[in-house]
């Protein structure tokens, strides 16, 4: 949409479209609706006396309300929402409105939203939403990105490279070791988000379950609540609470995903200055410019907008976790606008997720680019040489390596040999040192 004024609705559109499914404004009112139907059938399940006669082969019509909400019935949500200025009330109000539709005894009709404020569907439906797309999108786009890092792990095992400490020429490495070390990050940081819990506030208008308890004392409201929000949500029940759930969780769920931004920032950046260095060259795509200027430019642009989208992504991450557990008193209404966004840092970690994969999928090893940087950097041998020295016991080894590796001239082959040759050491170890190579040299 040329005219959305956030590129997640204009520019990227299709590349995070079906997050829409969850984190639009459509999709939190089928939310709404869904919390309010299924607390409804749950009323009915108890029994209350009042509810004991409903007709439970009609639950299925009622969850259908939800199942098959259209656009244009989240339309009409919204316009009762113009007269009565609250989204919550609205959505009770288009329920009743269903209930007389499909025939429902008007008996029936106020126990929606029995004894609920605003927050216990709020505080249920955003959650919800939090765990089904990050389940159902945002975990298969991550997953994808660790499966092609795994690919590269394998095919580039034993492919050694140079490594760099400081930017300068270090101990060799292997290149497929270095994209495991990220690999291992983000399966790490993937365990702890895992591990998070989706937490949700039901108790009333301050926590307490007030109305339900002076409605109806002889229940176990409490017991009813949980397994409620856990048996049919398959959410956490925060208990006690105040009129708001505490968001701790969902502050430590957005702190997990910022870890995993900044690791694959990490790795953005990396595979740049490798594909700078010429370690990688970039499959072309037919009809691509890199530059409006300079024909011969293959840019690393997918990397440079995953390490954009993740830099958002964080900075949303960094407010929400910061600003969502902390409320005036009972509670003020700072929380309800932020939540609105929740959906905003997982479309800018897809996007970046996506074009990850997407740069992964052009890189062609250059061999010949490795092989001679190490050829050309035969000093980062010396570390291997004077740890051998030690242990044989030879005096001042690595003074005496640093004498000959910091004199300002090029380290050849050549002068490896004859600095091995002029040691007084044994042929045996003068052979062990003799084979080590900055090809080989590279470790386990």
């Amino acid at each position: 949409m040329l005219t959305a004024i956030s590129p997640i609705d204009g520019r990227y559109r299709r590349q995070v479209k079906e997050l829409a499914d969850y984190y639009s404004e459509y999709a939190l009112i089928r939310y709404r609706v869904r919390i309010e139907i299924e607390y409804f059938i749950a009323l009915c399940e108890l029994p209350l006396p009042q509810l004991a006669d409903f007709d439970a082969s009609k639950f299925e019509t009622l969850r259908d309300i939800y199942r098959e909400l259209t656009e244009e019935q989240a339309q009409e949500v919204k316009d009762i929402e113009k007269t009565t200025n609250h989204d919550v009330k609205a959505v009770e109000y288009f329920i009743k409105r269903r209930f007389d539709e499909i025939g429902i005894d008007p008996r029936y009709k106020e126990f929606v939203h029995f004894g609920l404020t605003s927050q216990d569907i709020n505080n249920t439906s955003i959650p919800l939403s939090l765990l089904e797309g990050i389940q159902d999108v945002y975990l298969p786009n991550l997953y994808e990105v660790l499966n092609r890092l795994g690919q590269m792990v394998e095919e580039w095992a034993e492919v050694p490279m140079l490594a760099h400490t400081h930017g300068q020429p270090a101990s060799p490495t292997r290149l497929g070791k270095e994209f495991e070390v990220f690999r291992t990050r983000l399966n790490v940081q993937l365990k702890q988000l895992l591990a998070v819990p989706y937490s949700a506030k039901f108790g009333g208008a301050t926590g307490n379950l007030n109305a339900h308890n002076v409605a109806y004392p002889q229940y176990d409201w409490q017991k009813f609540a949980n397994e409620f929000v856990e048996g049919r949500l398959g959410l956490h029940r925060s208990c006690p609470t105040t009129q708001i759930e505490h968001y701790d969780n969902m502050a430590a769920l957005f702190d997990a995903i910022k870890r995993i931004n900044t690791i694959l920032i990490d790795l953005c950046r990396d595979i740049w200055t490798y594909i700078s260095m010429e370690y990688f060259r970039q499959k072309v795509k037919a009809g691509e410019v890199g530059s409006s200027a300079m024909p011969h430019k293959v840019n690393p642009i997918d990397f440079e907008n995953a390490e954009g989208n993740l830099g958002i992504s964080s900075a949303l991450c960094e407010h929400l976790a910061a600003k969502l557990p902390v409320s005036r008193l009972q509670r003020d209404l700072t929380d309800s606008t932020v939540l609105r966004n929740v959906g905003m840092p997982l479309a800018h970690s897809i996007i970046a997720f996506r074009s990850i994969a997407k740069g992964l999928d052009k890189l062609i090893l250059n061999q010949v680019a490795l092989e001679a940087d190490l050829e050309d950097n035969w000093a980062v041998v010396a570390e291997g040489i004077q740890t051998i020295l030690r242990r044989e016991a030879y005096p001042n080894p690595y003074e005496t390596l640093k004498a000959l590796t910091r004199t300002g001239g090029h380290i050849s082959p050549e002068s490896i040999r004859e600095f091995v040759e002029s040691l007084d050491l044994a042929e045996s170890v003068k052979e062990e040192l003799r084979s080590i190579t900055p090809h080989n040299y590279t470790g386990r």
